[in-house]
């Protein structure tokens, strides 16, 4: 007789199942880069519903969140707003689940109307993220979601631009957090939730 498989990733913390399963590539995309490769992550079903669950509840880890989502006794955000390319997946997994519309912040030259733009500097060099200039509405709350929070450029970018156009970054979820590279200070005072920080 043959044993069923066991689901056992609810026995075991989320942060430690995606330090397995994420996979490091030195010099990708430039030498000297270690590039965190969260597809693995991405393509285990049971992890990343984990993933997804705990990326929509910064309310959990910061009260800053907490207390935006408080007022109305909801979860403290109407719209999830992903960043190119692999917050993509996650936020609108995350508005999924939510029951709330996703906007995605693109890199320069990808969206077809009017849009605003905010240039930034990365770990490995220079670029603009813009979003359509009506996707966020003025006292709108906003999670901000992506897949790594490294030296905080993109994500300081995406916050401007949902703030430019009146929104309320209630907080910014990521899956990996390089904390060395600062970037948690970049985006203060806004609530930031790691699921793992390295």
């Amino acid at each position: 007789m043959t044993a069923e498989p066991v689901d056992t990733a609810g026995a075991v913390a989320l942060d430690e199942l995606i330090a397995g399963l994420t996979v490091d590539v030195p010099d990708h995309p430039e030498p000297g880069v270690v590039f965190r490769d969260l597809t693995p992550v991405f393509a285990d079903g049971p992890v990343f519903r984990r993933v997804v669950d705990a990326l929509a509840a910064p309310q959990l880890a910061d009260p800053r969140a907490a207390a935006l989502g408080a007022a109305d006794g909801g979860q403290g955000f109407d719209v999830v707003v992903g960043v190119e390319a692999r917050g993509f997946l996650l936020a609108a997994a995350v508005a999924l689940d939510a029951g709330v519309g996703v906007v995605p912040v693109r890199k320069a030259g990808k969206l077809p109307r009017e849009r605003i733009a905010a240039d930034y500097a990365l770990e490995y060099g220079t670029a603009t993220l813009e979003l359509h200039a009506d996707s966020v509405r003025p006292g709108q709350r906003v999670l901000v979601v992506d897949d790594v929070l490294a030296t905080g450029g993109t994500l300081e970018a995406a916050v401007a631009l949902v703030e430019q156009l009146g929104g309320v970054v209630t907080a910014v979820s990521v899956v990996v957090e390089l904390a060395a590279l600062g970037g948690r200070q970049r985006l203060a005072p806004h609530a930031v939730h790691a699921l793992w920080t390295t």
